[in-house]
């Protein structure tokens, strides 16, 4: 089978690939199981300074890897720089902090020794997105490569040659073969590998309609799984919040990466008394960003992954419009291949797509709450749980209502986002398990207790 990866910005086939057959699926599990022994048997200091080197690989061909993220999925040159200096500080902080984090964990029993021990647990399958095609990698093979295990990857089919160029990146790092490969497969293939006894558990970053397929499979497997799905994340504004910066963040985390990130700030939860204050000055900020060429320094805002999530986007946006919300910025597509201008929507309420469902482009919600409370109320009033974040002028305050948000991770006067010192995930439809942190690199091991008498 053939798959034709399409420049969002231009519309032209850039590369074109044919899927692995069996045999070729076969040779890198086989090595695989091969190379799992002797990399967890490494000593955790020797892999550690694999994953330097893989660090310093990323640092040094950092530009090659920007073209090729921005010729497959349209992410600005900027923020594709950024991405790759974020998978390379990632190798390096696990490279470094992952033998406090894998120490054992003595228990006080009235044994003479009791403790946890973290062991790995074989090779992990990881199918990732397209939309952060080198972070979203590195967020679950660096601590799992110090961890001991080994991984494959299955990648979104539109960024083929993102999950080679990390393939490669590990290569020229020394990483021993088998360690690390990529996999060129479709949706049933995948299925199958998943089913393959020499897979050990799956990590899925991606809609909540492959995760459930995915969790399925492993849980009929009895195989371990972490599901990082959709979000709708609330971006609640309290009367005494600071404009100024408010207005700010909430421009980075709804229009960065041109709203498709899972943890982008979707709905904004606003109460009354500052409301038309904020909406104002939001639609002023926003209209400022320029779609265009993302490989151009001065274009702020990049196409759209795709053409076909434009026009569902798009689809979206109509319905809500249909039911009662009034557009205030935006909301048609540019005449470009994949573009959708920066896009504001107010007086969104239940019923609506851009209530109900996650809208992963750039169009931001804009719900009017009376007061507080029914800003946490609002802000809970989702299927989904990824994270959430509160602007005020009172750390107290806002700390007390981050504390009510059921999400993954909650945020205080500062946008969501991921960071390696903290455990990353959801709950609710969001997903469940944890990447990243201690809990993070804990997913994929044998938590083992040991209890000498």
């Amino acid at each position: 089978m053939t798959v034709e990866t399409v420049n969002p910005a231009t519309g032209k086939v850039e590369y074109t690939l044919e899927l692995m057959d069996a045999a070729a699926v076969e040779a890198i599990l086989a090595a695989s199981a091969s190379a799992f022994p002797q990399w967890s048997a490494r000593p955790l200091a020797e892999r550690g300074d694999f994953l330097r080197k893989v660090g310093a690989q990323l640092r040094s061909r950092r530009d090659d890897i920007q073209k090729i993220m921005t010729a497959e999925m349209g992410k600005l040159r900027k923020e594709a720089l950024a991405e790759v200096d974020k998978c390379a500080d990632a190798c390096d902080y696990y490279a470094e902090h992952a033998a406090g984090y894998l120490q054992d964990q003595p228990i006080a029993t009235e044994a003479s020794n009791s403790y946890v021990r973290f062991e790995p647990i074989g090779c992990v399958l990881a199918v990732m997105p397209w939309n952060f095609p080198i972070w979203q990698v590195f967020r679950f093979l660096a601590p799992a490569l110090m961890a001991g295990n080994v991984a494959v990857l299955k990648h979104a089919s539109n960024v083929p040659r993102c999950a080679d160029i990390i393939a490669e990146t590990l290569r020229d790092a020394g990483i021993p073969p088998g360690v690390f490969a990529a996999l060129h497969i479709d949706n049933d293939q995948a299925a199958e590998v998943l089913r393959d006894k020499r897979i050990a558990a799956v990590t899925l970053t991606g809609s909540e309609r492959a995760g459930r397929s995915i969790a399925a499979n492993a849980g009929d497997q009895l195989k371990k799984c972490v599901m990082e799905l959709g979000g709708s994340d609330a971006f609640v504004v309290l009367e005494d919040a600071d404009l100024d910066k408010t207005v700010a963040s909430a421009v980075t985390s709804r229009f960065g990466n041109v709203g498709q990130t899972c943890i982008a700030a979707k709905r904004f939860i606003v109460v009354d008394a500052i409301a038309d204050a904020f909406v104002q000055r939001f639609v002023d900020a926003a209209s400022k960003l320029k779609l265009g060429d993302p490989n151009e320094e001065t274009t702020t805002l990049a196409p759209m992954a795709r053409q076909d999530l434009r026009d569902e986007l798009h689809k979206q946006v109509q319905a809500s419009v249909a039911k009662g919300a009034k557009p205030l910025l935006g909301c048609e597509p540019d005449g470009s291949h994949a573009g959708y201008p920066a896009s504001i929507l107010d007086a969104v309420a239940p019923g609506m797509a851009a209530y109900d469902e996650e809208l992963f482009g750039p169009v931001a919600s804009i719900l009017r709450v009376k007061d507080e409370a029914e800003a946490v109320k609002v802000a809970n009033d989702t299927t989904f749980g990824l994270g959430g974040s509160v602007w005020t002028g009172d750390r107290e305050r806002g700390n007390r209502v981050a504390r009510q948000l059921q999400c993954g991770a909650a945020f205080v006067n500062a946008i969501v986002k991921s960071d390696v010192r903290l455990p990353f995930g959801g709950t609710k439809r969001s997903g469940f398990g944890r990447e990243l942190a201690e809990h993070g690199i804990h997913e994929f091991m044998n938590i083992k207790s040991v209890y000498v008498a």
